[in-house]
């Protein structure tokens, strides 16, 4: 099975600012595209982003870049309680808290152990929506989770856009015999 990847932007982006993802996937032999979503609360956008999953949430690998990874892991778990879940899920600078407010990350992670895919999280260790020390904790309320961080690196990954690109296309490639070009 071929699996796609659905991408969603963050909350000041559009799915022309994940291009640089789309291609970057694309280029590794993945199947890729962004979706806009709606601007404001998360759970407005996970509608749409369930539509662009579509019928076989078996052969999509959701994600995102902040807003849309957190709409994309709010999807996740929806479908994992309805019994038909994605078939990873690819985290791009979780929007862990909101700056300055590190206390909003019970909240905004209570539906993580609802996921039962395997996950990816990549996140730079400079993120201000995401203070690290909070993250890696966080991550054990995933059942199978990776975390991969970049020094230096803040709520962006762009920085290190080839390095990210490769741990996704890896994890992908995994799930199931992808091949990749590197």
């Amino acid at each position: 099975m071929r699996l796609q990847l659905v991408l969603g932007h963050g909350a000041s982006g559009s799915a022309a600012s994940m291009q640089p993802w789309v291609e970057g996937f694309r280029r590794r032999g993945l199947d890729a595209l962004a979706i806009d979503l709606p601007r404001g609360a998360a759970g407005h956008a996970v509608p749409p982003f369930l539509a662009a999953i579509g019928a076989d949430p078996a052969a999509v690998v959701p994600g995102g870049h902040s807003f849309g990874g957190r709409v994309a892991s709010i999807a996740a778990a929806e479908l994992a309680e309805a019994g038909s879940g994605p078939a990873a899920l690819v985290l791009l600078s979780y929007p862990l808290h909101r700056p300055g407010r590190p206390d909003t990350w019970v909240e905004r992670t209570a539906h993580w152990p609802r996921i039962d895919c395997p996950v990816l999280i990549l996140s730079g260790e400079s993120d201000p929506f995401a203070r690290i020390d909070l993250l890696r904790g966080a991550v054990g309320k995933l059942r199978d989770a990776r975390l991969v961080t970049f020094p230096r690196v803040g709520h962006g990954l762009l920085p290190v856009l080839d390095a990210a690109l490769d741990e996704a296309a890896s994890f992908v490639a995994a799930l199931g015999g992808v091949e990749t070009r590197a």
